[in-house]
């Protein structure tokens, strides 16, 4: 195919060439005079091709022009089809302009319609052909542009439905309100949201989500979320909601503001998680915390005290070590729970810290409080160059934990322990304390891998003080048997840069 670009200038026309992305106008037409003034009088608004190939109706452009002269019937036939199939499959508009003689204009008929947009006759003024030819390329410009829309329009809706369907299905519930309208009311609610609540979408569409709120929600949570929602701000809190048939369930709920490009509020987006479970299981560590710290409490203060007045009351052979037993028992009962409160006011305060503390420094303060401690145990201390900086909450308890076990379980008369400070390159520090003790009990280590039941449960809470410690860091604690024969067991936490 060639391409030609006329260089004269049209007659009341500009000398504005025409850019890469000008409209493209396809001369089907033989080498000629005619030609060659279409080229002159379009190229200088369009961009004109030239070529003789009907195959070049394959390639893009925006309007065909040709004739029939210098071309056969078989040749003009196939032109037709492809014309006309192009017509059928294409979905933009794409005009096709038959060139005639005028004195065969009459022989045209009436079927060449069929796959052509107008019929110049030759010849014809350059003002008239340019206004002709620009108005179907005008209408196809239109016509792509409406089919670009049209494609775009479909895929964004194809995108909110595919968006929709995972909010749908999404495990939590979720709305969405308007708080350009009265009230601030939901305009969307998912299938888990009507799940939860019993509510079905079309009862609570247009109404706030204080709808669920009853007699058992807690004002001050309600201030709160009022005043956050109005003043624009995110929220998280823990509610007390009722479903449509009254029944009162916890829920997690998150709200957040949706912004548009200049800031503006738009919407608001609420994320709703039914905590009961939770909610049941924190009330039930409470009251059990509860009878820990003062019901077993009074009542072991109760044994000791009669234990007392019974040491000075019996003096029979074998009494008193009978009492020494019952005494030695409620003392482990006092210190059981004395730990079992210890470990949750640690687990529960153990968050990380805003600023990374050095380990190198605070185990080498353990360890001296330790040799002060247990002056017939014996640490040897490996530690890096670096200072191993983290900010893994309740570590300093952790560690302090598994050096004191090493030492208390201990029969030795000097016990001996290693503390070992690893730094890996990919970002995690592994801590190993290995005594030479008579080893942890399998059964233990099982309990921690597999969890407690009726008949396996672990004697040693510090054990689960340090799992649960280096666990809610996202670190792994491990117990292996040592070389020696004792215990190895390794904390393996993240550091910070």
């Amino acid at each position: 195919m060639s391409r030609e670009q006329a260089d004269g200038a049209i007659e009341g026309g500009d000398d504005t060439r025409p850019s890469v992305d000008e409209p493209r106008v396809l001369l089907l037409m033989a080498p000629g005079r005619n030609r060659d003034l279409l080229v002159e009088t379009l190229g200088r608004r369009y961009r004109v091709e030239t070529t003789t190939d009907p195959t070049a109706l394959e390639t893009p452009f925006d309007c065909c022009v040709f004739d029939r002269q210098g071309l056969d019937r078989t040749e003009f036939s196939r032109i037709a089809d492809l014309v006309e199939t192009g017509r059928e499959t294409g979905s933009a508009f794409l005009p096709f302009v038959l060139l005639v003689p005028a004195e065969t204009a009459d022989s045209v008929g009436t079927a060449v319609w069929d796959y052509v947009d107008d019929v110049i006759e030759l010849p014809v003024g350059r003002a008239e052909l340019l206004s002709r030819i620009d108005n179907l390329i005008q209408r196809r410009r239109t016509a792509v542009e409406l089919e670009s829309r049209s494609r775009k329009l479909e895929e964004t809706v194809a995108e909110l439905r595919l968006k929709e369907r995972a909010m749908d299905r999404a495990p939590v519930g979720i709305t969405i309100t308007d708080p350009s309208r009265d009230d601030n009311p939901m305009v969307y609610v998912n299938d888990r949201f009507q799940e939860l609540t019993g509510y079905d979408a079309e009862e609570v569409l247009g109404r706030n989500c204080r709808l669920l709120q009853g007699a058992d929600t807690d004002p001050e949570t309600r201030r709160l979320l009022r005043e956050r929602i109005d003043a624009e701000q995110p929220v998280s809190v823990d509610i007390v909601n009722y479903r449509k048939n009254d029944q009162r369930f916890w829920q997690k709920l998150d709200v957040a503001p949706v912004r548009d490009e200049d800031g503006r509020v738009v919407n608001f987006v609420g994320f709703q998680t039914e905590i009961t479970d939770r909610k049941i299981r924190e009330r039930r560590l409470e009251v059990l915390n509860r009878v820990l710290s003062h019901n077993l409490k009074n009542k072991m203060n109760l044994i000791e005290g009669h234990v007392a007045l019974l040491r000075e009351e019996l003096d029979r052979d074998g009494s008193l070590d009978s009492l020494g037993v019952i005494e030695r028992a409620a003392n482990d009962l006092m210190a059981l729970g004395e730990s079992v409160r210890r470990i949750d006011r640690i687990i529960s305060t153990a968050k990380p810290a805003d600023e990374p503390v050095s380990l190198r420094e605070r185990i080498e303060q353990l360890v001296s409080v330790l040799r002060d401690r247990y002056p017939t145990a014996t640490f040897d201390v490996t530690l890096p160059d670096t200072t191993c900086d983290v900010a893994v909450g309740g570590l300093t308890a952790a560690l302090e934990e598994a050096m004191e076990n090493a030492v208390r379980h201990n029969a030795e008369d000097a016990p001996a322990v290693e503390v070992r400070v690893d730094s890996r390159d990919e970002g995690w520090i592994d801590i190993e304390i290995e005594d030479d003790g008579p080893g942890i009990p399998e059964r233990e280590v099982e309990v921690l891998e597999g969890g407690e039941s009726p008949l396996n449960h672990a004697e040693r809470l510090g054990l689960w003080q340090i799992y649960w410690i280096v666990t809610k860091a996202g670190g792994e604690f491990s117990v292996r048997d040592a070389e020696s024969g004792g215990t190895v067991v390794t904390l393996s936490v993240p550091c910070r840069d």
